[in-house]
Formats: C-alpha cells, structure tokens, sequence
C-alpha cells in the first residue's frame, strides 16, 4: 500500500499539472539516459518508478499490487519484500536508462512500477509455482504457467514496438527477481552456505561424557 500510494500520489500530481508543469516534473523525475548519465540526476532512478503518465496503467499496476504482491510481502515479511522491491526497481531503470545511450534515444523515459510489477509476478512464478491462481476470475493457471505468460506477454509486447529500453528494464528487474527467488542463485543463501561450510571447518568432534569404564560382563543394564 505505501508503493502503490508513492506511485498514484506522484502520478496524480503529474495528470492535474498543465505542460510546463509537467515538462518540469520530467526533468526533475523521470530516469532517462540524458538525465542519468549526462545530467548526473542520480535521485531520477528512484524518484521515476512512482511516476505513471498514463491513467489506464495505473489502474493496471493497482489491480496487480492487490492482486499479487501482497503474498509476497507475507511470506517474506515487509523489510525482505521492500528490499526486493527497491533493487529490482532501481535494477529495471538503470538497465532502461542505460539501454538509451546504446540505442540513441536519450529522452526515452523509464518510468512508473512496471519493472518492479513484472520482477514480482516472476518471484510469485518461483515461490508459488504450483499454486492455483485464477487469471481476472476466468482462466485457471498456476504461478509458473502465470510466470511465463507474462513473461512471453511482455518480450512480444517489446518486440512488435521496439521498445528496446524498457525490454531491457524488464529483462534486468527478471532478473533481479530470479536470482533474489531462486534456491540456487540467491546471494543471501550462498552467503548463508559459505558462513555454514567456514564454521563446521573450524570445529572438530570430541569425546564427551564420564570415563568409560570397565563394564562387569555379569552385570545387567537396562539401558
């Protein structure tokens, strides 16, 4: 609720503007390669992902927040899911904003939730893979049949427009997810594993317990 509240917040403030508003609020806000990287506005990579142009996107990215992210955030607890969504976030942008110096298009925005949208719906697809999920109420799937749907949705929706920066913000914000979810690639577990491994090579088995002593082959014991 405080990432969808940032994002329509912010959102709605840009929608009520005139344009020399909003031509102000883009250059101070939104991440793009000019402002990035040329400008050094730094603060736009986290500033721009609570900033939506469009009002019907908006509306997507509430639905999706309510729908979806909030398993997440239960089964992770709210500092891990505010983690996640800060890296994945601030990962989709730079990505976005760097893919722009590449293709020539400085001005291309990379803005509003949808990296962070995209990198849950794959972490939801991992943790929940086999968890029943009813698409808009109509079409029965599970969370790793969700996974790729989106998946394919979004890398067909890049393609047929050529929208190469915001296929590399999802692609990076993914992957930020994937690595984060998954058992295998996930930092946090490896470091966990190393810390595990360093501390068994540092301890050695002893014999504990009383001197043995000699047992009297006549004597019974219970235990």
């Amino acid at each position: 609720m405080v990432i969808l509240g940032l994002e329509i917040g912010l959102s709605l403030v840009w929608l009520m503007s005139d344009l020399p508003t909003r031509a102000q609020l883009a250059d101070f806000t939104l991440a793009t390669a000019r402002n990035v990287f040329h400008d050094a506005k730094i603060w736009t990579l986290v500033t721009s992902p609570f900033l939506q142009e469009k009002f019907l996107s908006l509306l997507i990215h509430g639905f999706v927040l309510f729908m979806f992210v909030p398993t997440l955030e239960r089964f992770w607890g709210t500092p891990r899911f505010l983690r996640f969504a800060a890296i994945t976030a601030v990962a989709g942008t730079v990505a976005g904003s760097a893919m722009g110096l590449v293709t020539g298009r400085l001005d291309a925005p990379i803005n509003g939730l949808d990296p962070f949208i995209n990198a849950s719906i794959v972490a939801f697809g991992i943790v929940y893979a086999r968890q029943p999920v009813q698409f808009f109420g109509v079409l029965p799937l599970t969370g790793r049949q969700l996974m790729y749907g989106f998946i394919a949705f979004s890398g067909l929706f890049i393609l047929l427009q050529g929208l190469w920066e915001l296929g590399a913000a999802y692609t990076a914000s993914m992957g930020a997810a994937a690595i984060m979810t998954s058992k295998r690639l996930s930092p946090g577990l490896a470091w966990r594993r190393w810390r595990i491994a360093r501390a068994r090579a540092r301890l050695s088995v002893i014999e504990g317990g009383a001197p043995k002593r000699p047992r009297d082959k006549e004597q019974k014991w219970l235990n």
